[in-house]
């Protein structure tokens, strides 16, 4: 059985990790850590998952865990996940890292964005950025993961295609993202009181969101040249999900169905993403809880111009199973153990 460790097990993610694996027939949790909860049983702090009612949350030391676990997954914070990743890594574990920290290959772009430095440039330069549908062959031989973020997810799937197949013109991509509250992390702020999210809807971070670099650093990669996006997430009343509006100009005279036809050529061995039918789009009722990606597409002749619809749950497809399907990839199980569970609808 494959040992696994959670570092910063009392998140959203980590309670993802925890309740996608305990389905997993390869793997046993054997530490889970948590500053704020540590001496504190799981199901005392995630009354849903009692399965692991043997298990306490205990500090992060990270020399005395080091013996306890073959793989990491680190579900801290960014900036905090940078020294405890390079510690596990270059002490031969393997290590699956959902926060921002290893995801952005240039570490000044991600001093300007983050506003903190990275002191393990050495260790960055191991990282491989954990989509799957495109980088599987380097996920594989890779020790460290650098998990994708949940708009990233969300937006990449929705594009790869259209640039790889040249349907768009590069130079004015526009994402309009919608996510549930629980992209915010659980922690206790006003902003995400309930009487502050509830029936209200708005965008925030416009032009500065931290998502932005990395969207633009992995389309870049796709196209063979820089591309900058406008990128403008918005906050709904609602607890997990995204979709993704996506808005570009053709750069031929194609129609929708050839493009689906496309998309569902270029994805077809993918366990995990779904292109729709022509007339048909995503909703995040058809994802939540789940680890695929809905795509839909449609072609706007009057304007020349496409728009293309991505819908995931952000703590599944845009973290914590992306994470396992990630994990699954470097140990050679199927990629699919413990993710082909549907939506949970309603």
């Amino acid at each position: 059985m494959l040992k696994v460790a959670i570092c910063g097990a009392s998140g959203y993610t980590g309670a993802e990790l925890l309740r996608i694996l305990c389905l997993h027939p390869e793997v046993t949790i054997t530490v889970v850590t948590s500053e704020k909860s540590a001496g504190e049983k799981i199901s005392s702090v995630f009354p849903h998952l009692h399965y692991y009612d043997h298990l306490t949350y205990e500090s992060l030391n990270k020399s005395a865990i080091l013996s306890k676990a073959d793989i990491f997954f680190m579900a801290l914070p960014h900036a905090a996940s940078q020294e405890a990743v390079h510690f596990f890594f270059n002490n031969g574990k393997k290590v699956i890292d959902l926060s921002a920290d290893y995801r952005i290959s240039d570490p000044i772009i991600y001093e300007q964005w983050y506003k903190t430095q990275h002191n393990f440039k050495e260790t960055l330069k191991n990282a491989i950025y954990g989509l799957p549908e495109i980088y599987r062959e380097k996920i594989k031989k890779s020790s460290l993961i650098a998990n994708p973020g949940c708009y990233p997810t969300s937006a990449i799937l929705g594009l790869y295609p259209a640039i790889k197949e040249g349907f768009i013109e590069l130079d004015n991509i526009i994402i309009d993202s919608k996510s549930g509250t629980t992209g915010a992390g659980r922690k206790a702020s006003v902003d995400f009181a309930y009487c502050e999210v509830n029936e209200g809807f708005k965008a925030y971070g416009i032009g500065v969101h931290r998502h932005t670099p990395e969207i633009e650093q992995e389309l870049s990669l796709i196209a063979g040249r820089d591309i900058i996006v406008n990128f403008t997430p918005h906050l709904l009343p609602m607890d997990r999900g995204i979709i993704s509006t996506i808005y570009a100009k053709l750069s031929k005279n194609i129609d929708t169905s050839d493009i689906i036809a496309s998309y569902k050529e270029k994805y077809a061995a993918e366990p995990f993403v779904k292109v729709l039918s022509e007339g048909s789009f995503p909703n995040t009722k058809n994802i939540r809880g789940s680890n695929f990606c809905e795509i839909g597409i449609k072609v706007i002749k009057r304007t020349n111009s496409i728009i293309i619809v991505s819908a995931i749950d952000n703590l599944v497809k845009g973290a914590s199973g992306q994470a396992v399907h990630n994990m699954n990839i470097m140990m050679g199980f199927k990629e699919t153990t413990a993710l082909r569970s549907p939506a949970l609808f309603p």
